[in-house]
């Protein structure tokens, strides 16, 4: 088969170009608000594979499939209002620890050391992305912090939901705009205690009313929000009122499905299979993943009443197998970051909301290593970055 390909697109290039259309909106589905119990289990979708049915394949099932070894990629930080001993109270999943169901807050990855590793071989892959660059909103070199009274700061947001999982991206920020305040706010306290000086970290629930001053902020950073957001129209009308006349707001998604484009991921495929715990899930939940979809980060900006909107699209690719060598390393990245902790990312969706058993997660989650170590699937998810201006 030929060698698949990925165009290879600049962000900066990318970023000037004029926003999209807005989309004609997504129909309305129905979702069920409902949480699964234990005597009431949700039900996996109609068009999953039976959960044994991974159980079932041969290794000759996945050819060029082998078990080679992968190289594979290591507290709590204080906040400024009191915290409940009720937070540090973190729920157990099958041995896999989940952040505190304070607040309306729900997120769907472990919050331990051994999903946090993966997410720092994500944040290496997502700054490849961008070609080093940690946004593209265009913030000006030389922010200043100015006390005044009440302590009220010249701000950088960078606005996280699942615990801990891009506390280095805030190093980033901080390292890079040493005389800007950068305040890193997450659901569970467990970031580390050595940080830049100018980076706080804060107990904050984002979807909820933020407790942050209006017009408090330069910039209101958001990445992988997916699968956590019931309002995303709220979440961008509350960036719009904490974010300072002037201010940037800028949103990183992508797309929970693994595709390709050139037929190697096929519907009998467990890399098929991927998205479906994610997409199913989301609308049990009632928190989508669709969020490329449904274009939910260029309305909600609008509706909030953002201007400048800018949209830039781009693939990233799943494992080493792209020509282009920029691509080729993201590609590498990500299977990293798969294989660190495969099961950590599905294992709620498919045991909690959907029904499977840990033991079929496991089988499953085997079949979808075999795959992607084979090189013979070309796998990527598409991702998307908008980033949009307050009026003056």
């Amino acid at each position: 088969m030929a060698e698949a390909s990925i165009e290879s697109t600049s962000p900066k290039a990318a970023a000037a170009s004029s926003p999209p259309a807005e989309a004609t909106p997504a129909p309305a589905e129905e979702t069920s608000t409902e949480p699964p119990t234990a005597e009431n289990p949700a039900q996996p979708a109609e068009d999953f594979h039976n959960p044994n049915h991974w159980a079932t394949l041969n290794e000759e099932d996945a050819p060029g499939v082998d078990d080679a070894d992968s190289a594979v990629g290591d507290d709590v930080a204080s906040s400024t209002e009191s915290i409940s001993s009720s937070i540090l109270h973190y729920r157990t999943i099958h041995g896999r620890t989940y952040h505190s169901e304070r607040g309306n807050a729900e997120y769907w990855t472990p919050n331990d050391e051994h999903h946090n590793e993966s997410m720092d071989i994500n944040h290496h892959l997502l700054s490849l992305s961008l070609e080093g660059k940690l946004h593209l909103a265009p913030l000006k070199d030389d922010i200043q912090v100015r006390i005044q009274p009440l302590d009220i700061y010249n701000k950088i947001l960078t606005e996280i939901v699942e615990s801990s999982r891009y506390w280095n991206r805030d190093c980033d920020f901080a390292d890079e705009y040493p005389n800007a305040e950068v305040v890193g706010t997450d659901i569970s306290p467990i970031q580390p205690d050595w940080v830049p000086p100018n980076l706080k970290f804060e107990i904050e629930d984002c979807t909820q009313e933020w407790t942050y001053e209006p017009n408090s902020f330069d910039y209101v950073h958001m990445r992988y929000m997916y699968g956590s957001i019931s309002d995303w129209s709220a979440l961008f009308k509350e960036a719009f009122r904490v974010c300072k006349p002037g201010g940037w707001v800028e949103s990183y998604e992508a797309s929970p499905r693994m595709e390709s484009d050139d037929g190697t991921v096929t519907e009998t495929c467990a890399i098929n299979e991927w998205g479906k715990f994610f997409i199913e899930g989301g609308k049990k939940l009632n928190r989508t993943f669709e969020i490329l979809d449904k274009d939910l980060q260029q309305k909600g900006m609008e509706e909030a009443g953002f201007v400048d909107v800018k949209v830039w699209d781009f693939k990233a690719p799943i494992g080493g197998w792209p020509q282009d060598p920029r691509l080729k390393q993201i590609g590498q990245f990500a299977q990293a970051a798969l294989e660190q902790d495969y099961e950590g990312y599905i294992l709620y969706m498919a045991n909690m909301v959907l029904g499977w058993t840990k033991e079929e997660v496991s089988v499953y989650c085997a079949q979808l290593r075999r795959e992607i170590r084979s090189g013979k699937f070309h796998p990527f998810y598409r991702q998307r970055v908008v980033y949009a201006r307050k009026p003056e």
